[in-house]
């Protein structure tokens, strides 16, 4: 995994899913999330109730991505994300908590999603310099 992809995951804190209904209609959400780079995966939490919610347990593949906001051009950074979703297990439960200790007091219904392709547009490399990771599984 490259180094400054990871360093940009774990520099910010909001996701935007983007899921699909039965129909084929796409939906996106924002969700705070903790990233496990050790699991290489994404951790957040949804009600089964949101449209998202529903639509990951319907069909797990999912895009995610991730940007800073900025309006200078040679800054520009987003990361682009495909993958799976799956429940959140014992381990995501305690990565989430620690980045938001607050969700303590919060029923908490865990999703991680294991990335199959990442790719980190960054500008600060040089204009529309791409760094690509794919799964080897």
């Amino acid at each position: 995994m490259e180094e400054r992809i990871v360093k940009f995951i774990k520099r910010h804190h909001v996701l935007t899913i983007a899921t699909v209904n039965e129909a084929g209609m796409p939906y996106v959400a924002n969700c705070f999330y903790a990233y496990d780079s050790g699991r290489n995966i994404f951790i957040f939490t949804s009600d089964d109730t949101t449209r998202h919610g529903a639509e990951m347990v319907a069909n797990a593949n999912v895009a995610l991505s991730v940007v800073l906001e900025t309006r200078v051009v040679g800054r520009i950074q987003g990361l682009q994300v495909t993958g799976r979703a799956e429940r959140g297990d014992d381990d995501a439960t305690s990565t989430y908590l620690k980045r938001f200790p607050y969700a303590v007091v919060a029923p908490l219904t865990l999703w991680m999603v294991r990335p199959e392709m990442m790719k980190l547009t960054d500008n600060t490399l040089g204009f529309g310099k791409k760094l690509i990771w794919q799964s080897e599984e």
